[in-house]
């Protein structure tokens, strides 16, 4: 048989291949990745995904671009004085890698963290560097309340989505027209380029990270990786322990 004839017989099946089999991924394990940072994100929602990645880099060459909108150490201390009522000292800063201005223009993986500051009026050239540049990347990962800078950005209409539990009443406004799972632990929507994965809270961007790894990578490198962070994997996108009656009825 001809090789044309064979690959007349291939190329179609290739459409029918999962998400997560072995074969998709080995042609396309994400090799770089951008983290979208702004004042007061959420530690976790960064360092969380960052140590499965430090872990990922061990076995695979990939890079990783910490984006701000200027060269100047990111803050997490809160915007107000009152979301810091006893004054408090203990925030972390993180320095950049890049800015919007020379940050890569394209990525395979765009991870968007939560955390107080996605509320913030003064966070336009976050929400304007995210929509330019999220057509030009092959995965968006959201953690935690990073969906609702998402959709603050306008990349979310017509798309499923999960969220933060506790805040959930104070994101889903952000996308009216986004379907928001209330009882997810992740949510993985390929309905439009490029697919948009969401975790919940905080937490729940660790078990999402995972299962990215597990569908990119292999799942022996995502059980790894989880036994040597002697992290407990919630592996069912659909069961979230942290969802509450309240968020069922939206």
């Amino acid at each position: 048989m001809r090789i044309s004839q064979i690959l007349h017989k291939v190329i179609p099946l290739l459409g029918c291949i999962p998400l997560s089999s072995g074969l998709f991924s080995a042609y396309n394990k994400p090799k770089t990745y951008g983290v979208v940072l702004f004042r007061a994100f959420d530690f976790i929602d960064v360092y969380g995904p960052l140590d499965v990645l430090q872990f990922v880099a061990h076995d695979h060459k990939i890079e990783v671009s910490l984006i701000y909108e200027n060269s100047s150490n990111v803050l997490t201390e809160p915007l107000t004085a009152m979301m810091n009522p006893m004054n408090s000292s203990v925030w972390p800063e993180l320095p950049p890698t890049h800015t919007f201005e020379t940050a890569p223009k394209e990525f395979d993986v765009l991870i968007i963290p939560g955390g107080p500051g996605i509320r913030s009026p003064h966070i336009n050239s976050t929400l304007e560097y995210i929509r330019k540049t999220a057509p030009n990347v092959k995965h968006i990962v959201t953690i935690c309340t990073g969906s609702a800078l998402a959709a603050r950005a306008g990349i979310m209409n017509g798309r499923k989505a999960t969220t933060n539990k506790t805040s959930w009443p104070n994101v889903i406004p952000f996308g009216p027209n986004t379907t928001w799972i209330p009882h997810a632990r992740w949510v993985e929507d390929d309905s439009g380029s490029p697919p948009i994965w969401s975790s919940s809270g905080i937490t729940a961007g660790l078990d999402l990270m995972f299962h990215f790894v597990e569908t990119f990578y292999s799942k022996e490198n995502a059980t790894n990786y989880a036994t040597l962070m002697e992290y407990e994997r919630h592996t069912d996108p659909n069961w979230d322990p942290f969802a509450r009656n309240e968020t069922q009825l939206v």
